[in-house]
């Protein structure tokens, strides 16, 4: 399957857009609230590169759940960001593709990119599956404090609510330090278990109190390097429009984004004419 960079064809689109339309907006408030128009009428617009089919139509002509998982994975084997629109129609073709989903996540060979897997997860939770409860509890068993993957499978129990309770209160003592901790975490929104309550509790080494430097001059606690640094706001003038973009579709926008503010001829001239904030 061909993987298209949709995030670098809506960056050509706004560009285009950015430079046809700039003459129309006086605040970039107004282009703030204009951006989700734009990126429907990308989605809704007939495509030469896709052969005439919109960008919101095209992966709605696949349905086998194979094909769409597959998919999804060469886009992280390729290091291209996985369409929203791919995203979405993995979900609309649901339960076939719940089970595909957790076959790749039951795959531990190296071919599947952490991303793949981190994405599969986060499909699955915005499904409401509970197919995988069992993958993720076992998960917890043997996991690492630091563990982003069965972190991610953590919050999809916490979210399973009830269905996950009796499978994770049959395997806390399974688990090692760091999974009981976990699971601990999440069980501790169902108060009244008994058997969570006779694990041991470990005492905590007392920490040392941080000692605080005092400023000579004016007895008060001296700032730590670096405190009076600040994040200085963007200056380009399509900086309001990407976090625009980004609360409106989340971090799928981020990458296209991205690509619009560092393109050639975008910089430099606010709507009205002035610099950029």
């Amino acid at each position: 399957m061909k993987c298209i960079n949709f995030d670098e064809r809506f960056a050509d689109f706004t560009a285009k857009w950015m430079k046809e339309h700039r003459g129309e907006y006086k605040t970039y408030d107004e282009m703030e609230d204009d951006l989700p128009r734009v990126y429907t009428e990308f989605l809704n617009m007939p495509a030469k590169w896709l052969d005439g089919v919109t960008p919101g139509a095209y992966f709605t002509q696949f349905e086998d759940a194979k094909d769409l998982v597959d998919w999804m994975v060469q886009y992280c084997q390729k290091d291209i960001p996985v369409p929203d629109m791919l995203m979405e129609q993995i979900q609309a073709v649901g339960r076939p593709c719940e089970k595909r989903l957790l076959t790749l996540l039951r795959d531990e060979s190296d071919a599947i990119p952490e991303e793949a897997r981190m994405t599969a997860i986060g499909l699955l939770r915005d499904m409401g599956s509970t197919l995988p409860k069992m993958l993720y509890i076992q998960w917890q068993l043997n996991r690492e404090m630091k563990d982003d993957l069965a972190d991610n499978a953590l919050d999809s129990l916490r979210d399973m609510g009830k269905e996950a309770l009796q499978p994770m209160l049959e395997n806390l003592n399974k688990a090692n330090e760091a999974g009981q901790e976990a699971l601990l975490d999440v069980l501790a929104n169902f108060p009244g278990h008994e058997n969570v309550y006779q694990l041991p509790v470990r005492e905590e080494p007392e920490q040392p109190r941080p000692v605080r430097k005092l400023s000579g001059e004016t007895g008060r606690p001296a700032r730590a390097a670096g405190a009076d640094c600040r994040c200085e706001r963007g200056k380009l003038p399509l900086h309001g429009l990407y976090r625009a973009a980004c609360r409106h579709r989340g971090a799928g926008w981020r990458s296209a984004g991205a690509r619009v503010l560092r393109r050639p001829g975008i910089r430099g001239a606010a709507p009205d004419g002035r610099r950029g904030r």
